[in-house]
């Protein structure tokens, strides 16, 4: 009895992450508790898996259907409508609060007000525009026949969410008595080991499905892994320098920008 009540606790914790992750029509409502926000960071790279999968398939239809660039555009949007503009979110308040050049506190309070600022809209806008660039040109080769590089986008989200997991454990919270971010505070390192592995197995899975030999699963795998330690560390880093650690907010802005940087991977390398 105790092992099934441990199971559905873990299983409430993995709807809990679907639920708010994404806007995905579930028909149910989870009670958030800290212990739930804790165990769903676990889930988090089998959110993103399935958020790439939707992605991918959608991809793969309006490569046929559509020219590229509204094609890029539909991708893009139904990536945001999938989300809820979440992460996006996060990266407006973290870019108003960061480029205002204040002092730690004042950024604090600038990134805790709910209207945008012209540093959130400017660099939403670029982060939408180079993200869009970005599909439009898998799109574009995969129009010619090369499907590589819009197959493997089904993997992007998988290791941006990861890394929020292991952003949680690593560095500390910039708000240690308030905001939505200071409910993970008890992620332990064997949580950001777990959603590893889910992230690895999941990577492994979908490359053997798509056929890929050894060689290829294990370059995709150690490539992923590589491009979002070095861009998730050095992101990381310098918003902890700036803030005195991380919210929830910078959570959101790492995920989109990490998503951004293995974009850009895919499409320089295949």
């Amino acid at each position: 009895m105790r092992h099934l009540r441990i199971g559905l606790d873990w299983l409430r914790a993995g709807l809990a992450a679907f639920q708010f992750l994404t806007r995905l029509p579930l028909p149910f409502q989870i009670d958030y508790t800290e212990r739930v926000f804790q165990r769903s960071t676990v889930w988090y790279p089998l959110v993103g898996f399935v958020i790439g999968v939707l992605l991918q398939l959608a991809g793969v239809g309006v490569a046929y259907a559509v020219p590229a660039m509204p094609g890029a555009v539909l991708l893009l949007g139904l990536w945001v409508v999938l989300t809820g503009g979440l992460h996006l979110d996060g990266l407006m308040d973290t870019a108003d609060g960061i480029l205002s050049h204040r002092p730690r506190e004042q950024m604090l309070e600038i990134m805790k007000d709910s209207r945008v600022g012209a540093m959130g809209v400017i660099v939403c806008v670029l982060q939408l525009m180079l993200k869009c660039s970005l599909l439009y040109t898998m799109l574009d080769t995969a129009k010619s026949g090369q499907h590589s590089q819009l197959l493997l986008v089904a993997i992007v989200p998988i290791w941006s969410r990861w890394f929020m997991v292991a952003a949680i454990r690593h560095w500390p919270y910039a708000r240690p008595s308030s905001g939505l971010g200071s409910l993970f505070r008890g992620v332990t390192g064997g949580y950001v080991v777990t959603s590893l592995l889910l992230a690895l197995i999941a990577t492994m899975l979908y490359m053997l499905a798509l056929g890929s030999d050894n060689a290829a699963l294990w370059s995709t795998v150690l490539g992923f892994l590589a491009v979002t330690l070095l861009c998730g560390i050095g992101l990381a880093a310098y918003i902890s320098s700036k803030l005195g650690g991380l919210t929830g907010d910078t959570y959101g802005a790492l995920n989109e920008l990490i998503e951004t940087a293995l974009l850009f991977t895919l499409i320089h390398f295949l």
